[in-house]
């Protein structure tokens, strides 16, 4: 009996060894998850002004219908659109597309992070803050401290005045425009 059992087992274990293993493909899921991606950045690509869409180089269908889509007012119509466009880049090689994508959206990153870093600057520059003061100077040492120093005096005043921060802005454009400077003597200087 044990014997048979034995004979039976091993059978069972060499029927699949002699069969080629077959590619079934992915899964129903991942084909979802990969068809909603494709949705997102569809919708990502209907996000972005008309110059930054242009610099996708799209393809003239792709583009006819993101044309379409920002159009459209009828909420289910734009769906209906939408998977339209995600249809179209599962039919094309959306990886270049996807890239350039994340090229914008890194743009868009960094845009955003120096913004914020030069508000906190200036927030802290009128609240008379030395240490933020020195960290300016080293990073920019050609700066006009001068001017700097006026701008925050003049930004200061108006802030304990409780008035409209016309100086804040302009400290804030100036902190703007020096760091453009530092950026394009390090670009030309490469």
């Amino acid at each position: 009996m044990q014997k048979m059992q034995t004979m039976m087992t091993t059978d069972l274990n060499n029927t699949g060894s002699d069969e080629e293993e077959i590619d079934y493909g992915p899964s129903k899921s991942q084909v979802k998850r990969d068809c909603q991606h494709l949705l997102d950045v569809g919708e990502k690509i209907l996000k972005l002004k008309a110059e930054e869409r242009r610099s996708l180089e799209l393809p003239v269908e792709l583009e006819e219908a993101i044309d379409t889509a920002l159009r459209i007012k009828s909420r289910s119509g734009l769906k209906r659109q939408r998977q339209y466009i995600g249809k179209l880049l599962r039919a094309m090689d959306s990886e270049l597309i996807e890239a350039r994508l994340n090229k914008i959206q890194h743009r868009h990153d960094t845009n955003t992070a120096q913004f914020k870093r030069l508000e906190r600057w200036r927030d802290r520059l009128v609240e008379n803050d030395k240490a933020t003061l020195d960290e300016i100077i080293q990073r920019f040492p050609d700066i006009d401290r001068q001017h700097l120093n006026q701008l925050v005096r003049a930004a200061r005043a108006e802030h304990e005045k409780g008035k409209t921060p016309v100086a804040a802005r302009k400290l804030f454009k100036y902190l703007r425009e020096v760091e453009e400077e530092s950026a394009a003597k390090r670009r030309n200087e490469k």
